[in-house]
């Protein structure tokens, strides 16, 4: 059932104003409840047991909810939601992952790709983070590009465009050049032959001093793999055992998944070498490097993830942090669940003059 049916509702005569209604869709129902003012309460609840009752509040109108839940599904609706409504999810990300590194004044005026921007929950915290930046985001999926559309209608951002990608292996030939690319959760679901071909692409639109700023991609090499299988040390199997492991004894419904898929849903991750040597071979000024942050109170990478964690057992996660640093001296990586990197472009080998307003 692709469309969402509307149901055992009570409108008043603007749906976009309604006290009650009930979206139904053959993987679940959706209650909405009108709160005060705009604010909606959401109550997805997948059928057949197999999902989790999630909620969420959000002020986005019937009409775009409804096209949310037919691209996403009752599972995912109120996740999706969340991502620009709710300043703990993509927006806390972006502020604990990248500004350590720069100040929000060194994006003002300036042009920032959102590549693999998704649904446009990305590209709608970026501009509202930066008003007076550019922000073009690029996206695969048409279907996905379709509710980015319909996020930019409601808020009316006036410095927000969308392009459709023409393949997973290159980017929009007409796009410019851009003073920051922004790749949250993204890195991850690209094929082995797309980093290869994309990354360099994407290099190569970046101004000389400007960065790369990467987000939320797992480690490729940490003990648990919890983005796609929910297993232990599958990240140290090799491709076809690691294939087998998957569909044998994760819990999450991968027995039929195709090696290319689990790929594709990001079984595995990247390292920080991996992600400079996919960006290609670069001439002196436009070499790669690592940037250490910026802000008072911040040595390393380490220190980005350990100010994100939450207070509790802080004496227990600062032990981490000292044995997380023992590990990157002798294997030279942040061994950390997820990666959060800014890479700069074109800068020495302290990564001095990076990003820095120009």
């Amino acid at each position: 059932m692709s469309a969402t049916a509307l149901r055992a509702t009570s409108l008043t005569a603007d749906p976009r104003k309604a006290a009650f209604a009930t979206l139904t869709r053959l993987d679940g129902v959706v209650e909405i409840r009108s709160l005060s003012g705009s604010t909606r309460l959401i109550t997805a609840r997948p059928n057949g047991g197999k999902g989790t009752v999630t909620t969420c509040e959000t002020t986005y109108p019937l009409e775009l909810i409804k096209s949310i839940l037919e691209i996403k599904g009752v599972d995912w609706l109120c996740d999706e939601i969340s991502r620009d409504q709710d300043p703990r999810s993509i927006q806390l990300f972006f502020e604990n992952d990248f500004l350590p590194y720069l100040r929000p004044a060194e994006f003002e005026g300036k042009r920032i790709l959102d590549f693999g921007c998704g649904s446009g929950s990305s590209t709608m915290v970026l501009a509202r983070m930066f008003p007076r930046s550019q922000i073009v985001g690029v996206e695969l999926s048409p279907e996905y590009l379709r509710i980015a559309e319909e996020r930019l209608r409601f808020y009316g951002y006036s410095n927000v465009t969308f392009r459709l990608s023409p393949e997973g292996t290159s980017v929009p030939s007409d796009l410019g050049d851009f003073d920051f690319i922004v790749m949250s959760a993204v890195f991850e679901h690209l094929l082995p032959r797309e980093r290869r071909s994309v990354m360099p692409e994407l290099w190569a639109r970046l101004k000389t001093g400007g960065c790369l700023l990467l987000n939320q991609t797992p480690h490729r090499f940490f003990p648990f793999e919890s983005h796609t299988t929910g297993l232990p040390f599958i990240n140290y199997l090799p491709d076809r055992l690691a294939h087998f492991v998957a569909r044998r004894f994760s819990s999450r419904e991968l027995l039929h998944e195709s090696w290319e898929s689990l790929l594709r849903k990001g079984i595995r991750g990247a390292s920080e070498r991996e992600i400079l040597k996919s960006l290609g071979n670069q001439v002196p000024d436009s070499r790669p490097t690592l940037l250490r942050p910026r802000r008072p109170g911040y040595r390393d990478r380490i220190d980005v993830w350990y100010a994100a964690l939450s207070p509790r057992h802080r004496a227990l996660k600062a032990t981490c942090r000292e044995f997380l640093r023992v590990i990157e001296r002798r294997l030279g990586t942040t061994l950390v669940v997820n990666l959060a990197l800014v890479i700069g472009k074109g800068t020495g080998e302290d990564g001095e003059g990076a990003c820095a307003a120009r």
